[in-house]
């Protein structure tokens, strides 16, 4: 009989591979480049149509690259957020830009005067970019 107390405990391993790789982030920036573009496409629609679909560019962008990337990344999840959160202002400065002043630099200056509804969808945009955007 041994004792199953002297033994030691089993290695962890880790869920996902420790080493970094850059075709897999590559492969997530290239889907995220497409997926951000297909959901642009589709808010323009939405937004000519009456409908406010500010998360779909993000959630796209997310989507395209946690596909394309094909593995579990926090730092594409990370990029995807960011990206998702430039393409939300320029999403909304493109079809709803100020009266008072068109151009992008004074959107981006004035961007906290927008409605809270409009920002919290596109913070949400970014949550769902950054979820898909970490891969399988």
């Amino acid at each position: 009989m041994t004792n199953d107390l002297a033994k030691s405990p089993p290695e962890a391993t880790p869920i996902y591979g420790r080493h970094f790789d850059p075709l897999a982030l590559l492969r997530g920036v290239t889907g995220g480049i497409v997926g951000g573009s297909v959901g642009f496409v589709i808010f323009y629609w939405l937004a000519k149509n009456g409908l406010y679909g500010m998360m779909v560019p993000g959630a796209l962008l997310g989507l395209g690259a946690g596909l394309a990337a094909r593995r579990h990344s926090m730092a594409l999840g990370v990029v995807c957020a960011v990206a998702a959160i430039g393409l939300a202002i320029f999403a909304e400065w493109k079809m709803f830009p100020f009266v008072k002043d068109n151009s992008f630099s004074f959107f981006v200056a004035h961007l906290h005067h927008l409605p809270p509804l409009k920002l919290i969808m596109m913070a949400l945009g970014a949550v769902f970019a950054f979820w898909f955007g970490q891969g399988r």
